[in-house]
Formats: structure tokens, sequence, C-alpha cells
């Protein structure tokens, strides 16, 4: 047993600070207090026996006693699961310990269909908050604690988060400057409530692995809103006081190093009372029922004295580094925050792309290393501070963008503990950019990232990116291509492409300014089409045959297109609803129809107007008047769909109808205008549905059947893998066959036809192969769709004897089967000469004379060696 006074080292009489008047906030990822963060450093306190009048706590002799030894051991807050009295919350409030109050409610049994109960709980709801309004030692309130799944798939998902947010809104409504949470947990973790002011899960895993990877889970589900985690403990009756203390000790650091806001241990004593009844076959206190302390508490204490950071880290050197070019007008933010880091050893490096303004007056006024180059661009102003940089780990953040205090901190801890060899973060958009950057950031077209998972991305903006300094100087920094916008996306395919990955760290959020006028934004949106049209001449394999950017992760972030028609939201919850773990899966939009969310739509509308003006000499034309109607009812019902579940009308309570009124206008608006924009931007440098590369002349037969002979034998991914290069360096757009495909390469040719190749082996004696392969003839979905259009089209109008309409609809066949032999040409074309040229190239690694050739690809590719060698 530990020494008792030494935990308990304010007595009696002794006196504690109050509580801070300022009240805590919720910034982004973060909680703050007068600007700084505040983590929630907390524990649980009760439920207990009520006594002969109902009070759930003890008596104030022993409240006061508990509280002086709360807070001495390094607690700043504590979570009841009632609403305390006023004695309870003044002896708090003298501790200096703030108060997470728990609403209580029938949430136990099918609330919702009993009308009077629903009632009844709504004014209870409002009964309890203003019993201690204003109160100062009142943190917040949780409107609900685990409400069981069955419950939650009783009555819907939707209404229960509708029912929460009416218990949301009473309770700001009552005291706002009060915090407000709803209490999940894993059963019921699809919950989508973006109104909290923060999101907190009670989570208990016995395995440090499984709680961080659940952490990072739980932070995507969070999305912008801090982390807390309500609940975290471990019973000693079962465990035993050593394995308590240890695994508290880590599900703490877990959740700080994760970057939650808070955590509360469970409890502070292992006195529990449940439905009238004391609990005495667990013991999760971090004292006993005698207030004696445990091996844990100790530990604890340790622990909570340290969090976030450990202060025994030694913190490896990092090179901040800010791009601008006429940034004047926000730089000047971007530095005050950076100079204010929560980090020992770090520089910060300003590189002046030859701005005609103010930028380099105001870069000399801090403690910076100041770059001054002419206008070059983007891509090459970073590379000027990747020169300069002399850190282990370089970080790029935008001069229109500030960090918070323990941004460093988070991004080194995160390569510290991986391999990766970029990390990036959140972007959020500020405060005070006012209710126009509130309807940017909940517009289509904004800075996000894309993940393959949890914590690895395929994609970070480039306004918050860091990587290690020697990696990225071993791929030769960013591409100078890119001179405002599309680096970094070609800096993380470039990272990938060589077998390395790319990480997200939610904590290392930054706030970054939209925005501010709809001339700018149209002008942003220009800017990234562009970008996509240099992007698509380096990576023609990541965009479709339209012109559109493919992602094999899952974008995440504010204003994300929504599909007028798509599935619905499937809630994996297990057999008869008893998945421990069960969470919300959106299906992809149906591939038909997911070209209603591409800038392209908008060139196939026009294509159906222009054709319905037609109709206005040609009659028959005169139905393509009919889809126009459709699609553009499609891409106003998507806006609509983006407008109605734009996060900021959610969170702003207090906003004038006028203003809501104004407000989702504007984000309908900005959802129409942004395809438009990003159209424009495309078409304007290239990046066209017809545009075409160079074509190859069509080999016979139509169905190319080659074989090679082989006098090395070699495993048949190998020989495809060879091929699939020797098509890439030929310029081919090429995509692998699936698990479920009977062909192996897939080469695009253009919108209408591609070339399928399948490969087949044949092992001779001697080690030697007689290698197989079929190319074949493959359309595109779009073939088939304007070929039966046109013959309904055509026959449509040689049956009304309207003749020039058919002319007009024959020669547009011809020229459709003319095009897509041509795609054909091409596709068919560049796999004729790549099978040439492993021919040329047989017997393959087999002798001095393929010496040359192979060390030429053993220097291009550091992949071939191995395969040789296998």
């Amino acid at each position: 047993m530990l020494d008792a006074p030494a935990l308990f080292s304010l007595g009696a009489g002794s006196k504690t600070a109050r509580v801070a008047d300022a009240p805590v906030v919720a910034a982004g990822k973060l909680l703050l207090r007068d600007g700084r963060p505040f983590y929630i450093r907390g524990v649980t306190y009760g439920t207990f026996a009520p006594d002969e009048k109902g009070d759930q706590f003890p008596s104030q002799e022993k409240v006061t006693a508990d509280f002086r030894a709360i807070a001495a051991n390094g607690f700043n807050t504590l979570r009841s699961y009632t609403v305390p009295p006023d004695r309870v919350l003044d002896a708090a409030s003298d501790c200096g310990l703030h108060v997470l109050a728990g609403l209580t409610w029938e949430q136990h049994v099918t609330f919702l269909d009993d009308r009077v109960l629903a009632q009844d709980i709504r004014r209870n709801v409002r009964q309890q908050v203003e019993s201690c309004r204003g109160h100062e030692s009142i943190l917040g309130f949780t409107i609900g604690n685990e409400i069981p799944a069955s419950i939650v798939r009783w009555h819907g998902r939707k209404n229960i988060e509708r029912f929460l947010w009416e218990l949301f809104d009473i309770s700001k409504t009552a005291f706002p400057q009060a915090l407000a949470t709803y209490v999940n947990f894993p059963t019921t973790a699809y919950l989508e409530l973006p109104f909290l002011d923060f999101a907190a899960f009670n989570v208990y895993l016995e395995n440090e692995a499984k709680l961080s990877a659940y952490v990072k889970r739980l932070q995507n589900i969070a999305g912008d809103l801090p982390l807390v985690l309500a609940e975290i403990g471990l019973d000693s009756r079962r465990n035993g006081e050593i394995a308590q203390a240890h695994s508290l000790e880590w599900q703490i650091r877990t959740a700080f190093r994760e970057g939650c806001a808070g955590a509360f241990v469970y409890a502070w004593t292992d006195e529990w009372h449940r439905g009238g009844q004391p609990i005495e076959d667990w013991d999760f206190g971090l004292t006993t029922r005698d207030r004696e302390p445990k091996t844990a508490l100790h530990t604890v204490r340790s622990v909570m004295g340290e969090i976030p950071f450990k202060r025994s880290r030694q913190w490896p050197k990092i090179s901040v580094v800010v791009c601008s070019y006429n940034g004047s007008s926000t730089i000047r933010d971007t530095l005050d925050h950076l100079a204010r880091l929560d980090y020992p050893n770090y520089e910060i490096i300003v590189v002046n792309d030859g701005s005609t303004d103010a930028t380099p007056e105001i870069a000399k006024q801090y403690d910076v290393r100041l770059i001054s180059t002419a206008n070059q661009g983007l891509g090459q102003a970073r590379n000027e501070g990747l020169a300069a940089a002399h850190g282990e780990f370089v970080v790029y953040i935008d001069d229109d963008a500030y960090p918070p205090p323990p941004w460093l901190k988070y991004l080194a801890l995160a390569f510290l503990r991986s391999d990766h060899v970029c990390i990036g973060g959140p972007n959020l958009v500020p405060p005070e950019d006012g209710w126009v950057g509130q309807c940017v950031a909940d517009s289509p077209g904004g800075p996000l990232h894309v993940l393959l998972t949890d914590d690895i991305a395929e994609h970070v903006p480039g306004c918050n990116m860091a990587f290690r300094r020697s990696r990225l100087a071993e791929i030769g920094g960013f591409d100078p291509l890119y001179r405002a916008a599309g680096d970094d996306v070609d800096v993380c395919w470039r990272l990938q492409e060589k077998g390395w990955t790319v990480g997200f760290a939610a904590a290392a959020m930054v706030w970054h300014h939209r925005r501010a006028t709809v001339r700018r934004y149209w002008r942003q949106q220009i800017g990234y089409g562009k970008a996509e049209a240099l992007l698509e001449r380096k990576w023609p394999e990541r965009f479709s045959a339209l012109g559109h950017m493919s992602w094999s992760g899952q974008i995440y972030g504010r204003g994300l297109p929504r599909p007028a028609i798509a599935s619905r939201p499937r809630i994996y919850q297990g057999t008869w609803g008893l998945s421990p773990y069960q969470g919300l899966y959106r299906p992809a939009p149906n591939h038909a129809l997911s070209i209603a969310l591409t800038p392209e739509w908008l060139l196939v509308a026009a294509a159906m107007l222009g054709l319905g003006v037609t109709g206005l000499l040609v009659p028959p034309f005169g139905w393509a008047f009919a889809p126009f109607a459709v699609m553009a009812a499609i891409s106003l019902t998507q806006a609509l769909r983006g407008a109605m579940e734009a996060k900021y009308l959610v969170r702003a309570r207090d906003l004038p109808l006028h203003a809501k009124v104004q407000s989702f206008s504007l984000i309908f608006f900005f959802h129409l205008l942004q395809p438009a924009a990003r159209l424009w931007g495309r078409l304007k440098h290239g990046l066209t549905p017809w545009r075409r590369r160079r074509a190859y002349p069509l080999p016979s037969p139509a169905n190319l059947a080659i074989s090679i002979w082989s006098e090395t034998w070699r495993p048949a991914d190998a020989w495809m893998r060879d091929l699939e290069r020797g098509l890439e360096k030929a310029d081919a757009i090429v995509a692998r066959g699936g698990d479920y495909d009977d062909w192996d390469l897939r080469v695009r040719g253009g919108l209408l036809a591609n070339a399928r190749l399948s490969m087949a082996v044949e092992d001779h004696a001697g080690g030697k192969q007689l290698l197989r392969f079929l190319t074949s003839f493959h359309p595109t979905r779009l073939l088939p769709i304007l070929g039966t259009v046109a013959v309904i089209v055509g026959t449509s109008a040689g049956v009304e004897g309207s003749w020039p309409a058919a002319c007009i609809v024959a020669a547009f066949l011809l020229g459709l089967a003319a095009q897509a032999r041509a795609d054909w040409n091409m596709a068919a074309g560049q796999i004729s000469a790549a099978l040439d040229a492993m021919k040329r190239r047989e017997p393959f690694f087999a002798d001095d004379k393929n010496a040359e050739w192979a060390n030429d690809k053993n220097s291009a590719d550091p992949m071939t060696a191995a395969d040789a060698a296998e």
C-alpha cells in the first residue's frame, strides 16, 4: 500500500486556487482557455448511494476531502453522472476543479415511443441545466451517456440524432457558456453528431496497439471536433493493482499522444452504486471504498503531470518553411503564431517568391531566415526552403494559415513513432473568417486530405505537410512545374511510387483561411483546374478518360459533393445488432451516376442543350431537352443536398433567419459554381475528354495473338510487371486486372475503346518458357450508350420521314465507329510495341549480350534486380 499522506497532500484546512473564471471553449481539435490549450486531466466521481433526501453525493466533509485529494493528484476536471448540487459545485470550485455534469434521463427505454415521456425528458434536461446555470466550476454537460445499441436500432439512427440535437439545443440555450457533448461508445459509434462542442467516447481496451488504432479511428469520426475519452480504466479486482497501474499509464499516454483533448480515468473510488444497489464485484477506482490509495493513483499522478507529452523526450530539429507571394495581408498572423509554438528546437524560413507587396518587410520583423528570389512559383519556392533547411524534418505551412502551439510536437511525435516519409494534418477554417469563410469551407473544392486507412494517407494538402528532409531531397524536392497548386498531390504520388508511405496525424491541425469573396473562390477553382491539367500530363493513369482525377482512398473534410442519387449508408452492426464495434459505411455512388459529381458532367449537359436547340430546326433532336432537364435537376439536387448538410448551418444555433437563408443560398451557389470553374480551368489548359496522344498503326489481325519464346525461366508476375513498366515508359495508361477479372492488363485508348491483354505461360524442359499474349477490343461504357441512343433517334427520324435528321445520325454513328477504331488503334499499338520490344530483348537476362539492357533497367527501376534474382 502506498503512503497516503504523500498522495493526499492537501489535507484538512489546505486551500487551492479557485477554478479560473475564463470559460473553456472548443476550437478545432483543441479545447482552449484564455487562448491556450486546455487538456482535460479528468477522473469520474460517482454514482453514490442517495441519502434520505435523494442526494446522490457523499457528505460535504467527504466531498471536500475527495476534491482536495483529486486536485492534489494532478486532476483538473471531474465527471459526475448526475448534476451536482451547489454545495458540491462550490467545493469543486474551491479546489480548482472543473465539472462535466451528466444529465440524467430515461435513455435505456424506448423513450421516443411515448410522446409524453419524450417531452418530460426535454423539460427535465432544461431544469437540470438551469439548476447550475452560471456556476464557475461547470465545464459542460453530457446530454446523454451510452444509449444502448438496441434502442438506437429500434428508433433509427436519424431519429436519435435529431433528439440529441434537441437536447443539445436545450442545454446551450439554458447555459450558453457551458460546453455540451454526448458520451458515445463503440456499439453506436456510427451516430453523426457534428453539432456537439466536442466528441466523447467511453473506451475500454486492454491492448495498447488496439487502443492507439481505435483512437485514430475516433479522431476521423470526430472530424474537426476535439476528442475526449470520457472513460478509460481497468478493474483491479480481476487484474490486480499492478496491472491496473500499468494499464492506466499506457491508456493515458496513448490518449494524449493520439491528440485527444482530454481523458477521464474511471474512477476515483471503488465505491459505486447503480440502480439503487452497491456494486461490490468491480474495483475500478484509484482508491478503495475507504479512500485508501491504490498503486494506480501514484502512476496516474505522475503521468497526468506530463501530459500531453513526456518532459524527458528529446525533440528533433524541425525547419518550418513559409512560402509567400504577395501574402502581406495574412503572413503576419502566420509568423505571430509560429513564434509562439510550444517546441524547443525549430527554425523558421520564409521564402519570399518575388512579392511586390510588404511581405519581405513584415518577415524582417521576426526571428526568421528570409530568402528572397524572383517569382518562380510555389514548387520552386518550396525547394528553396528545402535547400536552406537544417532540420531533420522540414514542415511547410502556407502564408494564409497559422498553427496552434502544440502543432510541431504532434508532427514530430508522429514521425518518431512511424516510418512515414511525409505526414500531414487537418486544415480548418478559423473562426475569424466569418460567415463567408464558413460557407466556402462547406463548399466543394477545398484543400482536403485523402486517407487509405485511419493514419495512412494518399494525399495531404500542402498548407500543412511535413517531410523527412533526406527523403524529400532524395526525390528531388517539389516539381517546379507547379507554380500555384498541384505540387502537393505530385509529391505525395512520387513518394508513394518509391514504396514509401504518407501519414496523417489528426491532432496536427492548422487554421487555414478560406477565400473571402466569390471572385477569389472562382479564381482559386480555375487554378485547381489548371493544376489538374498539369498533373494529368504527368500522371495520366490517375485520371479517367473524361479527365477526372480518381482516388483510391476516402476524401475527408467539409464541403464534399453529395450525389443526388446515392445508396443509403449502412450500419455494420453484426447479427442481431450485437457487434461490439459498429460503424457507418457509405457505399460509393453508382458508377454510372458518379459522373454527375464531376465537372465534365457540365460538358455532357451542354451537349444535350445544344442538341435540343438543334431540335428547334431538326425536330427529332428536340428530345435532348428532356435529358438536359434531368441533368439540370440532378445538379440542382446535389447543390441543395450540399447546402442542407452544411456543418456551419448545423452549428450556427443563434444565427438569425435572414443570415441562415443568406448562408444557405451562398453554399448552394458555390456548389454550382465550383464544377464550372474547375471545368474551365481544365479545358483552358488542355485537360479535355477529347485530348489525344500519339497514334500507333493498327496491328493485323484485330485480336492480337503473339507468342514469345524465352530461354530463361521467370515467374508469370515478373513478366507482367516488366511488360507493365514497358507500357508505362511508352506513355500508355495501364490498369491491372482485379481479383475477379479474366484479363491481366488494360490499356486506355480513349473515351470509346480500350485494349485488354491476357497472358498464358507454357513451361518447357530446361527452364524454357513460351509466353502467349492475346489483345482484345474492349468498349468503354460510353460507346454502347451513345450507339444505342443514336440508333433509337435515327430509327425514329426514319419512321417520321425526317431524312436530314436520319443522315446526321448516320454520320454520327460512322464517326463513332471511326473514333472507337482510333482509340483501339492507339491502345493496341502501344501493346504491340511493348511486346515487340520484349521480343527483341529475348532471351531475358540470359547472357552477356543482354547485360547492357539489364544495367539500364536496374538503374531505372530497383525492382528489376530483385526480379532477376528470383
